[in-house]
């Protein structure tokens, strides 16, 4: 039984059940008590909870979460660390690995669908990096698909802040090692650029369906990224486009210096190809060749043999290939050199004729002439000699002779067209059309062939018949540009069309707000029945921002003058008793002084009434020693319905016992201690509007260490 679930953990969180079980930590499925939710929560494992060097990087990541917030990114809510348990309090994710989610898919993305997932992968490494954080683990199953289609990144558990130190091959490491980068496998100097190198070999996987690198041991793998080369990504499925290969092979570029500089250069590149999915990008072959290190360079990992060979121009590629055929030449001498044993182990030469010495053959018996015998023997050697040479010619050389056999081409993947134009690509074969079906390939690509590709066929055999795709059902694509995103949203969907949602989002000065500033696919293109249509949304026009200017304390009309000056608009103005300000005086505003406003934003006023008839006391009221009755009690007011900044006024009674500027972001909940007898109510004021009451039951006695 796990020791910890049934457990309340600070008198808060109650530990409900095992969601997962990671090299350094235990992950919980909980509740909050005090906000009532369902949280996460990562337990540092108890036989590593002993060892402090474990403890200060579970210290460490959480430090490096708790300064993120992106919605990206596993949100932290909370993190307590004492002598005897240390945990993170994390958002519940409801949702599942993208390793998972691909694995369902079949191993293969959608380019589309791919490009979809880097490019939040990247938003989340940008606000990372920005805040100095270098992940270090980025991989497949440590990024959450959500049910909404969106990603979240988490697991900062190996994550360092970016110090310029170098690093070594971990164990960690090794066990991600299909992703780590060659300079993390060297155990080099690692930066931003380590966690983009690994992002390609996500995004590499997502369009590819297959790793980069694949070896026997950890080590192997690990020397790969170093020394070789992997397969372009076209060259595994000639479908993907031209300029999403070249964004992964950017990425993936083994010399730091040649892949992007950061998350936000990378993930421009992503958003200019999905305007425009025929973009060329300016980047070389050159710059996926290794860079040569030097001994001291070498700290854990050293090259020792390499199946692919190291390149230094563009013309790695038909290197790679005469490589690959030369080392096909030697698997074949070797195999027939194999036969050649075989064959004499199975039939070894005959045994020689018994030797006769001189005194045996003189007690053989003498016979008479041996001439005729020799003359008749050899008539009838050379009558046999013809009659075998004759049959050798007309029977048995065709019988032991193998018929000449001839390699079928592949047609697979090449359009019905590209073929009937190629007629060094037939040979001696005559191409015969089969049926057409409906398929995914584009319409007149072959899908099929029989006799398959690369077998054997004798000198008989001269037809291919091959199946040819006629597409899917298509409809020409719309233009969607200026249109209502929720109307170009149900249009899309009649259509048989899939809207990418949530969009993405921009400033327009044209463009009203929500309607649509570009879209990919782009007008007139045919679209199978199911393509997903990305769309880019108007913000409107980019508002300059001022800092709200302080109103408390002025009256109503010296307050209004001054909001209509600041070109913001006059919103609520609420009479609130208040014993301390003066009648028609601002008590409170939102937004609160400081904060950031745009031009046009509502101003809500609390105008003071002057004093509350029924709590007025007489002038000079004698000084009465604080009642030793009273009570003191921390009551919890929830904030979960609110986002944002906010104002939350609280008051007893008629008195103000608290007034506090809440960032709902960061805190969903606000503590207000109070003293009190009795019954008490509680009356909260969000933003200068009533938002409702909170009883307060003094009888209870404190729940606070006075």
């Amino acid at each position: 039984m796990d020791p910890y679930i049934g457990k309340l953990l600070d008198n808060r969180y109650e530990i409900l059940e095992l969601v997962g079980t990671g090299g350094m930590a235990k992950v919980y499925k909980a509740r909050c008590h005090r906000l009532n939710r369902l949280v996460a929560i990562k337990i540092l494992r108890e036989d590593l909870s002993q060892d402090a060097e474990f403890r200060r990087r579970f210290h460490d990541e959480s430090q490096a979460v708790a300064m993120l917030s992106h919605p990206n990114i596993v949100a932290v809510y909370d993190v307590s660390r004492s002598s005897e348990l240390e945990y993170i309090v994390m958002e519940l994710i409801d949702g599942i690995t993208l390793k998972q989610y691909m694995q369902k898919k079949g191993n293969t993305l959608n380019w589309r669908e791919a490009l979809h997932f880097i490019t939040q992968i990247t938003k989340a490494l940008g606000h990372a990096h920005s805040r100095g954080i270098i992940h270090r683990d980025i991989k497949p199953h440590n990024i959450m698909v959500l049910r909404d289609g969106s990603v979240k990144v988490a697991d900062f558990g190996i994550a360092r802040v970016a110090s310029g130190g170098h690093s070594t091959l971990t164990q960690e490491a090794l066990g991600s090692v299909h992703y780590i980068s060659p300079e993390q496998a060297r155990g080099s100097h690692i930066d931003n650029r380590s966690d983009l190198y690994s992002a390609g070999v996500v995004l590499y996987e997502m369009i590819t369906g297959r790793l980069p690198f694949e070896g026997d041991t950890p080590v192997a793998v690990a020397i790969q990224h170093i020394n070789s080369i992997p397969l372009s990504p076209r060259e595994l499925d000639p479908s993907i486009p031209e300029a999403l290969e070249v964004i992964t092979m950017k990425a993936m570029a083994p010399n730091p210096d040649n892949r992007y500089l950061s998350a936000d250069e990378m993930l421009a590149d992503l958003e200019e190809f999905r305007k425009n999915p025929s973009i060329n990008f300016d980047y070389t072959a050159a710059e996926l060749v290794p860079t040569e290190e030097s001994e001291e360079d070498y700290t854990q990992v050293r090259p020792m043999h390499t199946s692919q060979s190291r390149t230094g121009d563009r013309r790695y590629m038909e290197e790679r290939t005469q490589s690959r055929s030369r080392q096909y030449e030697e698997e074949y001498a070797a195999q027939r050199r194999g036969w050649n044993r075989r064959y004499e182990e199975s039939y070894p030469p005959p045994r020689r004729s018994r030797d006769y010495d001189e005194e045996e053959l003189d007690d053989m018996p003498r016979r008479g002439p041996v001439w005729p015998v020799i003359l008749a023997a050899a008539a009838v050697l050379l009558f046999v000699g013809l009659m075998f040479s004759f049959l050798w010619k007309t029977v048995i050389g065709d019988m032991l002779t193998p018929p000449e056999t001839y390699p079928v081409p592949d047609l697979v993947g090449k359009t019905l067209d590209e073929v009937k134009a190629d007629s060094e690509l037939l040979g001696r074969f005559k191409l015969v059309e089969g049926e057409t079906i409906t398929d995914e390939a584009e319409p007149g690509t072959i899908i099929e062939q029989e006799p398959k590709a690369k077998s054997q066929v004798g000198e008989t055999e001269t037809e291919i018949t091959v199946t040819i795709s006629g597409g899917l059902e298509t409809v020409p694509m719309i233009s969607l540009t200026d249109m209502d995103f929720n109307q170009a949203c149900a249009l899309l969907r009649e259509m048989g069309l899939k809207p990418v949602i949530p969009p993405d989002y921009e400033n327009h000065d044209t463009i009203a707000q929500n309607h649509i500033i570009s879209y990919t696919p782009l007008e007139g293109v045919s679209l199978p029945l199911g393509t997903e249509v990305h769309m880019v949304v108007s913000r409107g026009p980019k508002v300059e921002t001022l800092k709200m200017p302080d109103l408390r304390g002025k009256t109503q009309e010296d307050a209004e003058r001054e909001i209509k000056m600041c070109k913001l608009t006059p919103g609520r103005m609420d009479p609130q008793p208040d014993d301390t300000v003066e009648e028609g005086k601002v008590i409170s505003q939102y937004p609160t002084a400081g904060t950031e406003v745009s031009e046009g934003d509502e101003v809500n006023l609390i105008i003071s009434s002057g004093p509350d008839p029924s709590t007025v006391e007489p002038p000079d009221p004698p000084v009465i020693p604080e009642d030793p009755n009273l009570v003191t009690r921390e009551e919890i007011i929830n904030l979960e319905a609110y986002e944002g900044v906010i104002n939350v006024r609280v008051l007893m009674d008629g008195v103000e016992v608290c007034n506090e500027t809440v960032d709902t972001s960061m805190e969903v909940s606000l503590p207000v201690r109070v003293k009190g007898t009795g019954v008490k109510t509680l009356a909260i004021y969000v933003n200068g509007v009533a938002s409702g009451t909170h009883p307060v039951d003094f009888t209870q006695g404190s729940n606070v260490d006075e």
